[in-house]
């Protein structure tokens, strides 16, 4: 087993409530929601009409103008927060050690804007008219290859899509990579822009949604008794992950550690999760056994819990059948809505800023605990709650029965 322990030295972010960690932890600590109307396109004849759209976001504050034009705007986004979190971390990519960083940046849907308009170009004007730029826009792995290409880093270059888990496994995978001494630093995160016509009536269809479209701010409700479905939102959330001793060696400061990576399966159906909550449960003890802990040792946990009534139950089952004494528990996602496969690192974010701030933050909306959450869980709800906190677990899991569970401890 590798000795080499994992830590995070940068974080940037591009989100529903700000293009900043800074901005993003001052909304979830005031519970203000990104959730609104949508802006991005008309929605007048959609079931659906909200979600968490990113606001004043210019992609040529970070690329050139002719970048920004052949990215999508997943990919805009995670060079964004890329170089977000590479100048917070102060560290540059040189010639010198190029070969030892690797990107490693996810999405659940990638490029769907770039298909859909070139789709409709292809039935108005023909395959001739069609962009060249089409695939390398629109293939999810693009956010990691334009790092590389804007960054210089020349380690390994991969891209994980594995639905609303995707930015777990990214960030836990990136942390195998350093462990195993294939790299001394990883980008890492997930990103995400499916706040389209199709992928929107696509969710709409599948009943998965929220349809509270008159109240945006009150529509996700984690485990509350009136829930009707997620939101979606969009961003990127994308960390510096780095061996210890390469980060001190360099005066880096630290956000945290990265303790342990949890990843399971499932194996139930295209959408639904376990009722049970079983690949979850598996997850949360597979990362407590990498990290060497007890459930007494978690501090927090940061749910995934997305507002949707089978999603949720599973995961309160999962949750008290892992923790015998309470741990508190929250979701943010009434906040940051569900970035799907930018999520993940956006919730591991609030996670080390509760480290930092020893603050957790509490659960909008859950006005009334839903009587299939066991009463044993303790769910921070009202406002966000004081406490002494050390380790924190973050949980995401995915479409398809995909499971992903973190766990970071302060920079101590």
């Amino acid at each position: 087993m590798s000795n080499r322990r994992v830590v995070i030295t940068g974080v940037g972010m591009v989100s529903p409530v700000g293009n900043s960690p800074q901005e993003f932890w001052g909304a979830v600590c005031a519970g203000e929601s990104g959730i609104a109307p949508i802006r991005q396109f008309d929605v007048s004849q959609y079931g659906v009409r909200i979600a968490g759209e990113v606001k004043d976001f210019d992609p040529t504050v970070w690329v050139d103008q002719k970048v920004a034009r052949r990215c999508d705007r997943f990919v805009q986004f995670a060079l964004a927060a890329t170089k977000m979190a590479l100048a917070d971390a102060t560290l540059e990519i040189t010639d010198g050690n190029r070969d030892r960083v690797g990107v490693l940046i996810g999405s659940g849907v990638g490029g769907m804007r770039t298909w859909e308009e070139q789709h409709e170009i292809l039935l108005k004007r023909g395959p001739s008219r069609v962009s060249p730029f089409l695939v390398p826009m629109m293939i999810v792995d693009m956010a990691s290859g334009m790092v590389a290409i804007q960054t210089g880093a020349r380690g390994p270059n991969i891209a994980i899509t594995s639905a609303c888990a995707t930015a777990g496994h990214a960030i836990g995978e990136a942390a195998e990579t350093i462990r195993r001494d294939a790299v001394d630093v990883m980008v890492a995160g997930g990103a995400e822009a499916a706040i389209t016509p199709t992928a929107m009536a696509g969710f709409t269809s599948a009943k998965a949604l929220s349809t509270r479209n008159d109240d945006p701010h009150r529509a996700c409700r984690p485990f509350d008794r009136d829930r009707d479905g997620f939101v979606v939102g969009e961003g990127s959330t994308v960390v510096v992950l780095e061996e210890l001793s390469h980060a001190q060696r360099r005066g880096a400061k630290l956000w945290g550690e990265l303790l342990g990576y949890g990843a399971t399966a499932d194996a139930y159906h295209v959408t639904a999760p376990d009722p049970q909550g079983g690949g979850a449960r598996l997850a949360m003890e597979a990362a407590l056994q990498d990290a060497g802990l007890e459930p007494a040792d978690i501090d927090y946990v940061n749910a995934h819990a997305p507002g949707t009534p089978a999603g949720d139950a599973g995961e309160a089952l999962a949750l008290a059948e892992v923790f015998a004494d309470p741990v508190p528990i929250s979701s943010t996602k009434p906040i940051h809505a569900h970035q799907l496969g930018a999520t993940s690192a956006t919730e591991l974010i609030v996670g080390l800023l509760a480290i930092r701030e020893n603050l957790i933050p509490h659960t909008l909306n859950c006005d009334n605990i839903d009587e299939a959450v066991p009463e044993s869980l303790d769910i921070v709800r009202g406002q966000p709650r004081r406490a002494q906190i050390n380790v924190v677990m973050s949980n995401s899991f995915g479409f398809g029965g995909h499971n992903a569970v973190l766990i970071v401890s302060g920079a101590e």
